[in-house]
Protein backbone atom coordinates (compact mmCIF):
# COMPACT_ATOMS: atom_id res chain seq x y z
CA UNK A 1 0.00 0.00 0.00
CA UNK A 2 1.43 3.49 -0.92
CA UNK A 3 0.24 6.01 1.84
CA UNK A 4 -0.36 9.62 1.42
CA UNK A 5 2.06 12.40 2.15
CA UNK A 6 0.07 13.57 4.63
CA UNK A 7 -0.63 11.14 7.30
CA UNK A 8 -3.47 11.35 10.36
CA UNK A 9 -2.44 8.57 12.80
CA UNK A 10 -5.76 7.97 14.61
CA UNK A 11 -5.58 5.95 18.07
CA UNK A 12 -8.06 4.02 18.72
CA UNK A 13 -6.51 2.74 21.70
CA UNK A 14 -3.44 2.62 24.05
CA UNK A 15 -2.57 -0.47 21.85
CA UNK A 16 0.07 0.29 19.07
CA UNK A 17 0.73 -3.26 17.52
CA UNK A 18 3.07 -2.55 14.41
CA UNK A 19 4.00 0.73 15.31
CA UNK A 20 7.50 0.37 14.37
CA UNK A 21 7.00 -1.58 11.34
CA UNK A 22 4.03 1.46 10.05
CA UNK A 23 6.42 3.78 10.57
CA UNK A 24 9.19 2.04 8.46
CA UNK A 25 6.36 1.75 5.92
CA UNK A 26 6.07 5.60 6.00
CA UNK A 27 9.37 6.36 5.61
CA UNK A 28 9.26 3.97 2.70
CA UNK A 29 6.49 5.55 0.91
CA UNK A 30 7.93 8.96 1.09
CA UNK A 31 5.70 10.82 4.28
CA UNK A 32 6.48 13.77 5.22
CA UNK A 33 4.04 14.83 7.89
CA UNK A 34 2.45 12.62 10.06
CA UNK A 35 -0.49 13.99 13.03
CA UNK A 36 -0.98 11.98 15.84
CA UNK A 37 -4.76 12.06 17.09
CA UNK A 38 -6.15 9.60 20.26
CA UNK A 39 -4.87 8.23 23.67
CA UNK A 40 -1.07 8.77 24.42
CA UNK A 41 -0.88 10.56 21.04
CA UNK A 42 2.29 12.74 23.09
CA UNK A 43 3.66 9.55 23.71
CA UNK A 44 3.33 8.28 20.15
CA UNK A 45 4.74 11.42 18.58
CA UNK A 46 7.98 11.16 20.62
CA UNK A 47 8.09 7.68 19.74
CA UNK A 48 7.33 8.48 15.79
CA UNK A 49 10.23 11.01 16.22
CA UNK A 50 12.83 8.42 17.53
CA UNK A 51 12.02 6.09 15.17
CA UNK A 52 12.70 8.40 12.59
CA UNK A 53 15.94 9.27 13.89
CA UNK A 54 17.33 5.83 12.92
CA UNK A 55 19.05 3.17 15.28
CA UNK A 56 22.05 3.92 16.93
CA UNK A 57 24.53 2.24 15.48
CA UNK A 58 24.22 3.91 12.03
CA UNK A 59 23.04 1.15 10.38
CA UNK A 60 19.98 3.92 8.74
CA UNK A 61 20.62 7.47 8.30
CA UNK A 62 17.89 9.64 9.92
CA UNK A 63 14.82 10.49 7.93
CA UNK A 64 13.26 14.29 8.13
CA UNK A 65 9.11 13.58 8.96
CA UNK A 66 7.41 16.59 10.13
CA UNK A 67 5.09 15.32 13.45
CA UNK A 68 2.65 16.78 15.68
CA UNK A 69 0.20 15.82 18.21
CA UNK A 70 -3.57 16.62 18.92
CA UNK A 71 -4.23 15.46 22.54
CA UNK A 72 -7.47 17.72 23.06
CA UNK A 73 -7.90 17.67 19.37
CA UNK A 74 -10.90 15.66 17.56
CA UNK A 75 -9.71 13.80 13.85
CA UNK A 76 -11.96 16.27 12.15
CA UNK A 77 -9.42 19.07 13.55
CA UNK A 78 -6.40 17.04 12.83
CA UNK A 79 -7.71 16.11 9.63
CA UNK A 80 -8.00 20.48 9.10
CA UNK A 81 -4.10 20.70 10.27
CA UNK A 82 -2.67 18.71 8.12
CA UNK A 83 -4.84 19.90 5.23
CA UNK A 84 -3.19 23.31 5.76
CA UNK A 85 0.54 22.66 5.63
CA UNK A 86 1.33 23.47 2.11
CA UNK A 87 3.84 24.28 -0.02
CA UNK A 88 7.02 22.60 -0.27
CA UNK A 89 9.06 20.30 2.52
CA UNK A 90 12.46 19.21 2.20
CA UNK A 91 12.32 19.05 -1.32
CA UNK A 92 9.12 17.05 -1.45
CA UNK A 93 5.79 18.71 -2.97
CA UNK A 94 3.06 17.53 0.28
CA UNK A 95 -0.03 18.28 -2.04
CA UNK A 96 -3.75 18.16 -0.90
CA UNK A 97 -4.13 14.78 0.11
CA UNK A 98 -4.68 13.80 3.62
CA UNK A 99 -4.87 10.05 4.35
CA UNK A 100 -6.33 8.97 7.61
CA UNK A 101 -4.57 5.54 9.02
CA UNK A 102 -6.19 3.72 11.83
CA UNK A 103 -4.17 1.27 15.13
CA UNK A 104 -4.96 -0.21 18.13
Amino acid sequence: MAYAKKIVLHLQSTNRPGLDALIEEFMRDGVRYVGVVGPDCALVEDLIDWICLGPCDGTRPSYDMLTAWHENDPLEVAIKVAAQISGDFQGHSLGDQVQVVSIG
